[in-house]
């Protein structure tokens, strides 16, 4: 296929990566120009701008911040129009952005009112399944086109899953990472009571993997530095899933709660742990740096 892929970060670059290196003839689009130099490396053609890159495309894929870069993307800003509006053909559109649930609906709508088909896709599995092909894909949107995007999303994933409808990825996503937000933080803050009170790091975390506590965030992504030798956190928290976006990310399940009136405690703090460590310049670090919040907190007692 012809596909456009539109934003090369840390997650992006990777699958984009892997559809180059499955045969698809992909032209890419970032802002960074080290992220388009990189990709032409890997056989793909870089586009002045979106537009370029989506003229002649069978799949757009886009991999964005928020859901203000999604909306000025396919809806336009006031300044220029979005791809929605200089499209002459009908690609399928995917975005594996994780953004609101009302900002796909509304994207989702206004791609449905051209005749187009749109997919809510955010992923899970991190920069190591975007390397490996094995992210896990959370699809909104109609079943027809979910069926029509699965050869490529099974390119880029290994486990693909349909929520429903346009906004049912996007909550199913933000669960999930809320839920991991609050994994990371509790496993971070019973790491740091155990070695205040004498215990090896690596030696607890074989204890609680192998007993009630094992969690993702202690079993495959461990947040005490040397613990586990690919973690970002063996790596200075260099990579990996930026605090800032798993605050972003905390951010969206507490909207989304309060428009469910849904009780949130437990997320409302990994939130504020989360928005604390960033405000004290942790933004670009990995989010299991939040282990560095708990050592310095002991630290200073």
């Amino acid at each position: 296929m012809k596909i456009a892929f539109i934003g090369l970060g840390n997650m992006g670059a990777p699958m984009a990566i892997n559809l180059s290196a499955a045969g698809h003839e992909l032209m890419v689009f970032d802002l960074v120009e080290d992220a388009l130099a990189t990709l032409e490396q890997q056989g793909a053609t870089r586009a002045t701008c979106a537009a370029q890159a989506a003229e002649n495309a069978d799949v757009i894929v886009s991999m964005l911040p928020a859901g203000a870069h999604v909306r000025g993307l396919y809806l336009g800003d006031g300044n220029q129009p979005g791809l929605l509006e200089t499209l002459s053909h009908k690609p399928l559109i995917i975005d594996a952005s994780t953004i609101s649930p009302e900002d796909a609906r509304t994207v989702g709508a206004a791609a449905s009112e051209r005749g187009l088909s749109y997919l809510d896709a955010p992923v899970s599995g991190g920069i190591g399944g975007a390397k490996a092909g094995t992210l896990s894909f959370i699809v909104g949107g109609d079943a027809a086109a979910f069926e029509q995007a699965r050869p490529v999303l099974e390119v880029m994933g290994k486990n693909i899953f349909h929520a429903g409808e346009n906004g049912a990825g996007q909550v199913a996503k933000i669960c999930n990472n809320m839920l991991l937000g609050i994994l990371m933080s509790g496993t971070a803050e019973a790491l740091a009571l155990g070695v205040n009170n004498g215990m090896d790091p690596a030696v607890l975390s074989e204890i609680m993997k192998q007993s009630s506590g094992g969690n993702w965030a202690l079993n495959v992504y461990n947040p005490w530095p040397g613990v586990m030798e690919d973690s970002a956190a063996s790596r200075d928290y260099q990579g990996g899933f930026l605090t800032d976006l798993m605050a972003k990310d905390l951010g969206l399940a507490w909207e989304l709660a309060l428009d469910s009136k849904s009780a949130i405690p437990m997320g409302s703090e990994a939130r504020n742990l989360f928005a604390l460590h960033s405000a004290q310049g942790a933004g670009k670090l990995d989010f299991s740096s939040i282990q560095r919040l708990y050592r310095a907190t002991q630290a200073s007692e």
